[in-house]
């Protein structure tokens, strides 16, 4: 006896089947582990050999947040954002996320003021870093400590 399958059939049990092989894979996956030296790895591929002045950089972060997930952040930056001497660009770096380099926002004098705000997903407490790149070459930095009551990006499963 012949048996005939339905195509809805057919189409629920690959369906099935492929999600099933995407999990298992999925879980297969371990997160990646940051460190505060993959932190400094990511923040020299930015800057390269140039020396990171402390200063004329401000970041904004609750101390203490009760979840990881949407961490309110705002950076800014001593500038006059003139044509001869403005910022170009401001980079955020986390210790222990899985990515170190969190975002970049690329700026210039028609910007009229060196300032951004965003949202950030931290995975435990650690320190956040911001670093500026001025017009003039140089490199500034600002940090700040925020202690992770209820932790994003690691939750193992």
């Amino acid at each position: 006896m012949k048996r005939h399958t339905s195509r809805r059939h057919f189409l629920l049990t690959a369906g099935g089947g492929a999600a099933g092989i995407g999990l298992a894979s999925v879980l297969q996956v371990k997160p990646a582990r940051a460190t505060p030296a993959a932190m400094q790895e990511a923040i020299r591929k930015v800057v390269g050999p140039a020396r990171v002045n402390t200063g004329k950089v401000k970041l904004e972060l609750p101390p203490l947040v009760e979840n990881g997930n949407t961490v309110p952040l705002t950076v800014s930056v001593e500038s006059p954002m003139t044509q001869a001497d403005h910022v170009r660009a401001i980079h955020v770096f986390t210790e222990k996320n899985p990515q170190p380099d969190v975002v970049s926002f690329r700026l210039g004098p028609r910007s009229g003021r060196a300032s951004v705000a965003t949202r950030i997903r931290l995975a435990d407490t650690q320190t956040v870093v911001a670093i500026c790149a001025l017009s003039d070459g140089s490199f500034w930095s600002g940090s700040a400590d925020v202690v992770v009551t209820l932790a994003a990006c690691l939750e193992d499963g």
